[in-house]
């Protein structure tokens, strides 16, 4: 049942068009995924009735009867399983390779693992998660999705904007909000509204922007989105950032798909929101979002990199990535507790950080000899030693639930499904010890 305060407000907005927004509670859920770059240069045949999404890169939605969650490309990182209208904001975004962007409230990860995709292994990534919890699933998603120039963090906005003042050139700000645009897919979403709630939401968020205004460099973008309809906290957030900050300024973007922003249904009223998107559900294959794309003025000129010196190779990792024939991307190397890490060449000094993940680890060095991490195997694209498992095969499945299987190779190994990584295991005398990660396997 939906409160009887947001349906009358939804009335109000929406007149003759209320209708159809009401019938759009009864039409089945659209769901949908999104490919990653571990994607790219193969021929998968993905068996869930794909229909693209027309306003997200590799974004499709899917058969709802079958279940691409359980499928080994998901733990191989092939693709996130996301909402449709949810890719919209990283799409508009447009993220572009080397630059250095900030998701700030990114968990679980959709949006960041969708700007890295964008950005191509290159740059520098943060993706930021204020609950402790959430930042965990975030940080697997990263990893999961073979990314490596992403620093997860599980930072307060304001301690992050005290050391990172205006050093990104695009900020993704998908705020927390009352979830109206969810209220078909999550029932928690139902039962927390409240009239409270939005309003509570809303002054959230303008400190949220506060501090990306902050983080964002002269010339950068902002991107803000909701999952709500409700005016306060979208069109009116959005008024009152122009008014607060002077500096910032609409960007015109063209989106077919979606309605203009109604700066009529909020207070302060400010016609330069009209530039902002509402998606409806009742227009579109997907849920309600709200996104609107600002620019700082100014020109923040090149980004430097910064100069902090890595780490040299340890010899075990060197006499690993040797045999095994790996190219590891660019980047310092540091040391992170038990990890060997690699971190991307514009990464900050990690000092007064809340770091759950900074770039890629690489693994430990145990008893003198390299023990490679999960997320170096998610991450590789090619390796001198494998050993590949067809997604349909009994073997791929027994790898997924942590068992041994055959296997002629000797030593470390790079387990691949349809020849795209999934993890390590360890060959001795014809068999493979498994070591995809005990907390991650199928049940």
């Amino acid at each position: 049942m939906l409160p009887a305060a947001f349906l009358s407000r939804m009335e109000r907005q929406l007149g003759d068009e209320y209708a159809d927004f009401l019938r759009a509670y009864d039409r089945p859920l659209q769901k949908g995924l999104r490919l990653g770059r571990k994607a790219e240069g193969h021929s998968l045949s993905l068996p869930f009735g794909l229909s693209p999404v027309p306003w997200a890169e590799n974004g499709f939605i899917y058969d709802p009867e079958t279940r691409p969650g359980k499928h080994p490309y998901h733990e191989a990182g092939v693709y996130y399983l996301q909402e449709p209208s949810a890719m919209a904001p990283a799409a508009m975004l447009g993220a572009r390779p080397g630059e250095r962007v900030l998701d700030l409230c990114a968990a679980p990860g959709g949006k960041s693992t969708q700007i890295a995709a964008a950005m191509g292994d290159t740059g520098l990534l943060v993706a930021n998660e204020i609950h402790p919890k959430r930042a965990k699933i975030l940080s697997r998603n990263i990893e999961r999705m073979g990314i490596s120039n992403a620093l997860v963090l599980n930072m307060h906005p304001r301690d992050l904007e005290r050391q990172f003042p205006e050093f990104f050139d695009r900020i993704m700000v998908d705020a927390p909000c009352s979830g109206e645009g969810m209220f078909r897919k999550e029932e928690a979403a139902v039962n927390d509204w409240s009239e409270e709630t939005v309003a509570m939401c809303a002054a959230r968020q303008k400190e949220i922007l506060r501090s990306a205004a902050a983080m964002l460099r002269p010339g950068g973008v902002l991107c803000y989105s909701t999952c709500t309809f409700a005016p306060a906290e979208d069109e009116g957030v959005m008024a009152w950032m122009l008014s607060e900050f002077s500096e910032f300024s609409p960007v015109e973007i063209e989106a077919p798909w979606f309605d203009p922003a109604r700066p009529e249904w909020s207070e302060p009223k400010d016609e330069r929101v009209r530039a902002g998107f509402r998606l409806w559900p009742h227009k579109l294959e997907g849920e309600g979002h709200f996104l609107m794309l600002l620019r700082k003025a100014g020109d923040g000129g090149e980004n430097p990199p910064d100069p902090t010196i890595g780490l040299p190779m340890p010899r075990e990792l060197d006499g690993f990535r040797k045999e095994l024939e790996i190219t590891l991307p660019e980047g310092r190397l540091i040391q992170f507790g038990q990890s060997i890490c690699l971190v991307p060449p514009d990464c900050p000094d990690l000092r007064g950080l809340k770091v759950l993940r900074p770039g890629l680890e690489l693994g430990t060095i145990k008893k003198g000899r390299f023990e490679p991490a999960h997320a170096l195997a998610l991450w590789l694209r090619s390796c001198g030693r494998t050993l590949d498992l067809p997604s349909d095969s009994d073997a791929v499945l027994r790898y997924l639930h942590g068992e041994v299987i055959p296997g002629a190779q000797n030593g470390w190994t790079l387990i691949t499904v349809d020849r795209i990584s999934l993890g390590w295991a360890k060959g001795s005398g014809g068999q493979m010890k498994n070591h995809f990660p005990k907390g991650i396997r199928w049940v």
